[in-house]
C-alpha cells in the first residue's frame, strides 16, 4: 500500500471528497501532525516512509529529498513552487505537479477586497469604532483612480476582469511577456513597470517568486511612487522588501499596502506595527470552493500517478528553467 503524506493544513475539512479518492484508491493517508506549516526540520523527520507527498507552501528541499527514499511524487496544493528545488527531484526522478488553476478566481477576489479597503479605508475605520472612535473617513472609488497590474497572468487577467463591473478606471498593465488582447473588451495601457510606480494610485503584483522578481520592489521603487499610492501584494512574499515597505510607510510616503504573501510564513514582523498596512495570513485560495478544487485536483494526481496515469498538470519546463535561472544569479 502506497503511504501519503499530506503536508498542508487544513485538508479535506470542509470537503471530504480528497479523502474518499485516496480511500478508494487505497492509498494509506497521513495528514500532518503538527497542523500547521511545517519547518524544514519538522518535514525531514516525517518524511522518510511517505511515497508522495501532498503538499503546501512549506520548503521541499534537497536535504528533504535526500531523507525520503520512497519519493516519487509531489502533489502541489496551488500553483507557487519557489518552495519546491524542482532540480533535486528532476535529479532524483521524483515528479511534480501543481494545480495552476484552482486558486486564481479566490486570489483575484482577495485582491479586489484588499483594494475596496485600502481605497476606503475600511480595515482602519473598523479598528477605530471597535476602539470607541468615530470618525467618517473619506475615500476614492475604483472608477476615479489609476490602477497598475504588474504580472498577467490567470490572476492578473481575473483581476482587471473584475475591475470592469466598477466603472472604467484607466489600468496600466506589465507583463514579461504581454498579450496585448488577452481581455479585449476592455481598454489597457501595457507600459514599463517605472511607469506603474509614477503614475498609479492602486498598484497589485500577481507575479511568481523568480531570479527577476526576488526583492523587485525595494526603497527605491516605493518612494518613486506617488505619495498617496497603495499597493497590494497578493502573490508571493519576497517580492516586496518587507524592511523597505516599513520604512517609507511610516515615513508617511504611500497612504497604505495591502500584504497577503511573506517572505517568512506564518509572518512576525515590522509590518505588525503599521496601522495603514493591511495583513492577512495568506489566505488567497481560501474561499471554500477554490480550496476544496486545490485538494481535489492533487489527490486526483496522487490516484493517476500511482494508477499508472499521465499527470494532468506536471509542472512545466518553463518553471524549471525560471527556478534555474534563480539559482544561478
Amino acid at each position: 500500500m502506497k503511504k501519503i503524506l499530506v503536508t498542508t493544513v487544513p485538508f479535506g475539512a470542509n470537503n471530504c471528497l480528497p479523502l474518499e479518492l485516496l480511500e478508494n484508491a487505497g492509498v494509506e493517508c497521513v495528514i500532518n501532525p503538527y497542523n500547521k506549516k511545517l519547518t524544514e526540520d519538522e518535514l525531514f523527520e516525517l518524511v522518510p516512509e511517505y511515497d508522495a507527498l501532498i503538499a503546501g507552501t512549506e520548503k521541499i528541499t534537497r536535504r528533504i529529498m535526500d531523507n525520503a527514499p520512497n519519493l516519487k511524487l509531489i502533489s502541489r496544493v496551488g500553483i507557487g513552487l519557489d518552495g519546491v528545488d524542482l532540480a533535486a527531484a528532476r535529479e532524483k526522478g521524483i515528479s511534480v505537479c501543481y494545480t495552476p488553476e484552482a486558486p486564481a478566481p479566490a486570489v483575484a477576489e482577495l485582491t479586489i477586497g484588499m483594494i475596496l479597503s485600502l481605497l476606503r479605508s475600511i480595515h482602519l475605520a473598523n479598528r477605530q469604532v471597535h476602539d470607541g472612535v468615530w470618525q467618517r473617513r473619506f475615500g476614492r472609488r475604483i472608477s476615479e483612480v489609476t490602477i497598475g497590474i504588474i504580472g498577467l497572468g490567470r490572476i492578473g487577467q481575473r483581476v482587471i476582469r473584475r475591475l470592469g463591473g466598477f466603472g472604467t478606471p484607466r489600468i496600466l498593465v506589465n507583463d514579461v511577456n504581454p498579450d496585448m488582447n488577452a481581455i479585449p473588451q476592455q481598454k489597457l495601457e501595457f507600459v514599463s513597470k517605472e511607469v506603474i510606480y509614477r503614475e498609479a494610485d492602486v498598484i497589485s503584483l500577481h507575479l511568481p517568486l523568480t531570479h527577476l522578481t526576488d526583492n523587485m520592489i525595494g526603497k527605491t521603487e516605493l518612494l518613486s511612487m506617488k505619495k498617496d499610492a497603495l499597493i497590494v501584494n497578493t502573490s508571493r512574499g519576497g517580492i516586496i522588501n518587507e524592511q523597505d515597505l516599513h520604512d517609507v510607510l511610516t515615513s508617511g510616503h504611500l497612504e497604505g499596502a495591502a500584504i497577503d504573501v511573506f517572505e517568512k510564513e506564518p509572518y512576525d514582523g515590522v509590518l505588525q506595527k503599521v496601522e495603514n498596512c493591511l495583513l492577512t495570513a495568506h489566505m488567497g485560495s481560501m474561499s471554500y470552493d477554490c480550496r476544496a478544487r486545490m485538494e481535489i485536483e492533487a489527490t486526483q494526481e496522487i490516484v493517476r500517478f500511482f494508477g499508472g496515469d499521465s499527470l494532468a498538470s506536471p509542472v512545466p519546463e518553463t518553471e524549471y528553467r525560471m527556478q534555474a535561472s534563480r539559482a544561478a544569479k
